[in-house]
């Protein structure tokens, strides 16, 4: 993995690993569902611009491009209403719908994702199950 790949990579996890911490402690919080979500705007405009900063760099990573725009897309949506916009389950979604992409992103920068597709695409079965489409 080449430098650039690999600062790549590991922003993704931080940025993974971010906003897990905050659906953490939205999913924990003592309030009831329908309450507001307490969420502070100035974090997430503070992720979300590290996110978006982490998609530029991306952009010779064919393969993460779409994930991270994902992910900026709906840290852009949990913005625009947030804060106390949100009840805790629309936040919580929020929050699943960016860590999902980041992961993926993570993921197809460290080529693990692709030694997996590899691995299973070489299989028998795998090849059967592509050339009927399943």
């Amino acid at each position: 993995m080449n430098a650039e790949r690999s600062q790549l990579y590991y922003t993704c996890v931080f940025l993974h690993v971010s906003f897990q911490a905050v659906h953490n402690s939205v999913a924990t919080s003592p309030r009831r569902d329908d309450t507001p979500c307490w969420l502070d705007a100035q974090m997430l405009s503070m992720l979300l611009s590290e996110l978006q900063r982490c998609r530029r760099e991306a952009a010779p990573f064919r393969e993460a491009r779409q994930p991270l725009d994902t992910a900026v897309y709906h840290c852009g949506l949990l913005m625009a209403q947030c804060p106390a916009a949100l009840d805790r389950q629309l936040c919580q979604h929020h929050l699943e719908a960016i860590m999902a992409p980041l992961k993926e992103a993570a993921a197809q920068l460290s080529g693990s994702a692709n030694r997996t597709i590899d691995s299973r695409a070489s299989s028998p079965g795998q090849r059967l199950r592509n050339w009927l489409g399943w």
